[in-house]
């Protein structure tokens, strides 16, 4: 079921241009009216838990030219810090559902834990109402990405690794009968979607472009509680100030809100949470939350910073980049829990592509009317219209499918394609030819009597793999944030490749190729930015293809600077890539360039294959091209639909 936003076609309001007049403060954490004393800005009394920043924070109107205008020195002097890279691999590789891990998965966190957080300061049983403000990227494409809907199932206390996504709409469609909402799955107020819901896509806040504001009242309509919070992609969810530490790699965890600890760093104060995260399920008892506090403040076994750092490290140690990402996950699992949480990421990608390929549904959710194509194109597969079934060639497969041609036909396949056994010379010209010409056009193009066959079919197999997780995405199904939800077919295609067409032992294969992409995403993400918000899509597809060709040539064997070297090559050609979807649907142009992320990274790889890992450009130096890149592109072509294909190509 899709997460489009069909149950909210009746009027969403849509904030003007003009700034909002309501004074808003940016906060480290969900605070309480009683907790502000508006007159001075302070904290009142002792029972605050984490620190509060008094400065006003108004949303910047029609933001130029981009929305996150966070100084570079400082960013930069920010990375030249201590602060290592590592996080978990099972957080950069999390179960969501689609269209978008910054749009859909991440607001649905937010919403999640701005709930928990009202259970924790004992104020959830007297809300009397809600309001929601969407800024930026989230009200410029929120609609197309399922942002109104996500948000209010975290709202109802639903998570994306484990909400029903096929009750969805109807769910909010309720909503929308009633005017009513249940928060946390268990406190039921009023709220109208069409009223209480702001999309304010001229407005931006300050911090970052995927904002979003979360404000509660009671019955005399005095505020409660309010609090923002930014999705930064991958479905890492982060407030101001985690946003501030970004170099630090503080982030919420899940649904754990309190895992904003570092191994580097206390700065945030101590919370729990506790209540019901939706219908018929219960939150982590506070002992449960305060051991994996605890896990989170575990320093990691190997820490690196850079590219550099980690192949330095692998070859001093005599270590691969895989067992470097495993040794620092048993700082915070043990081995069974590691080994069985890397298989149950790959299954569920492995499951999102058997779903996209045997799919029956014809088309995906949204004005585009975009066909789905994964399924035929794994028909074709399957009945060798690409290869050879039983011994017989490429013509005599595509005769069986489709009928013997006979001499009037033009060999016009079903998608109105040329046929490979009547694609001539003289099908190009699209004129009557003389004789001559006909003469001539035989001494050079002779006619073949056999269809060449492809010298590597198995990329056909590719790129359907890549395209059949696209379209679940994009139709709202369950996959793996890899690193993003808008790249989440590039890594699964390719792993699955390698074990179908050159794996000689699978269960090794998974592991060190989940590892390894891990590791390249980890050096991202503190370097840069893995959200297409930011960097545009070279944040994503770029960064997917960059882990995926590191992924594959550790292994096929390659050293740990060879596999530096892939990584490297795979983000060096997707520089500058745009994020423009059209109508702001995770489909025109995202589900065709996984493909192309998919087929590039097996290139990439085998280029730093055919070396000895020395290259001239590192992966480190690529990385920060990449942020310089999208600190300077212009906003219109950072997954706001105002630029590029979206403003070119007609939606009916």
């Amino acid at each position: 079921m899709s997460l489009s936003a069909r149950a909210f076609a009746r009027g969403i309001s849509v904030a003007s241009r003009l700034p909002t007049t309501r004074r808003a403060f940016r906060v480290s954490s969900t605070i309480t009216a009683q907790q502000w004393t508006s007159s001075n800005g302070q904290l009142s009394g002792s029972t605050a838990r984490r620190s509060l920043s008094t400065t006003p924070a108004a949303p910047q109107a029609d933001p130029q030219p981009n929305s996150n205008e966070s100084a570079p020195d400082s960013r930069a002097a920010e990375r030249d810090s201590t602060h290592h890279a590592v996080v978990s691999t099972f957080d950069l590789f999390s179960i969501g559902v689609g269209p978008s891990s910054s749009h859909t998965v991440g607001p649905m966190r937010a919403g999640k834990i701005f709930v928990q957080d009202l259970v924790e300061h004992n104020i959830l049983d007297k809300v009397a109402s809600i309001k929601v403000d969407l800024y930026g990227s989230l009200a410029l494409t929120g609609i197309g990405h399922g942002t109104p809907n996500a948000t209010l199932m975290g709202l109802e206390g639903e998570l994306p690794e484990t909400v029903p996504t096929e009750t969805i709409i109807s769910r909010v469609q309720d909503m929308h009968d009633t005017a009513a909402i249940t928060l946390n799955g268990s406190h039921r107020i009023r709220f109208n979607p069409d009223k209480d819901m702001t999309l304010h896509c001229y407005e931006s806040l300050p911090q970052h472009p995927n904002g979003m504001r979360f404000t509660v009242f009671d019955d005399n309509g005095d505020m409660l509680a309010t609090n923002e919070y930014f999705s930064i992609g991958g479905g890492f969810v982060v407030n101001e100030k985690t946003q501030v530490a970004h170099g630090e790699n503080v982030f919420y965890r899940d649904n754990k809100h309190d895992s904003m600890h570092t191994s580097s760093s206390s700065a945030t104060g101590e919370s729990t949470a506790t209540g019901k995260t939706g219908a018929g399920s219960t939150a982590p008892a506070p002992a449960q939350m305060d051991e994996r506090t605890q896990q989170d403040l575990v320093t990691a076994a190997l820490p690196f910073r850079t590219g550099k750092d980690l192949v330095d490290m692998c070859e001093r140690e005599g270590l691969s980049i895989a067992e470097v990402v495993y040794l620092n996950e048993l700082q915070w699992r043990s081995r069974e829990d590691v080994i069985d949480s890397a298989y149950r990421i790959w299954n569920v990608m492995d499951d999102s592509i058997r779903r996209g390929c045997l799919s029956t549904e014809h088309k995906l959710p949204g004005r585009l009317n975009v066909r789905r194509r994964a399924p035929h194109l794994y028909q074709n597969l399957m009945r060798g219209i690409y290869g050879t079934v039983a011994g017989q060639g490429l013509l005599s497969g595509a005769a069986n499918s489709h009928g013997a041609l006979s001499d009037g036909q033009t060999g016009a396949l079903d998608d109105g394609s040329m046929s490979a056994s009547t694609y001539s010379a003289s099908s190009l010209l699209g004129t009557a030819l003389t004789n001559t010409q006909r003469n001539e056009l035989s001494g050079v193009f002779k006619r073949r009597q056999r269809a060449r066959r492809p010298v590597l079919p198995q990329l056909d197999y590719l790129s359907v793999y890549a395209i059949a997780v696209n379209e679940e995405n994009a139709a709202g199904g369950r996959v793996v944030t890899a690193p993003t939800n808008g790249a989440a077919g590039v890594i699964p295609s390719v792993l699955k490749y390698h074990l179908e067409f050159l794996s000689e032992d699978p269960s090794r294969d998974i592991l060190e190729f989940l590892f390894t992409s891990a590791a390249i995403g980890m050096l991202y993400k503190r370097g840069a930015s893995i959200s297409a918000a930011e960097m545009g899509c070279q944040g994503e597809v770029g960064v997917a293809c960059s882990m995926s060709a590191a992924a594959f040539a550790a292994v096929m064997g390659g050293t740990p600077a060879q596999v530096e070297n892939a990584a490297e090559i795979g983000m060096e050609h997707n520089l500058g890539l745009t994020c423009d979807p059209v109508d702001g649907l995770v489909q025109i142009p995202c589900i065709e360039r996984n493909a192309l992320g998919a087929v590039k990274a097996v290139t990439a790889a085998q280029l730093a294959l055919q070396g000895d890992g020395s290259h001239r450009v590192s992966l480190d130096q690529v990385i920060e091209t990449m942020r310089q890149t999208g600190h300077d592109m212009m906003s219109k072509y950072k997954e706001t639909s105002q630029g590029g294909l979206a403003v070119n190509v007609p939606i009916c």
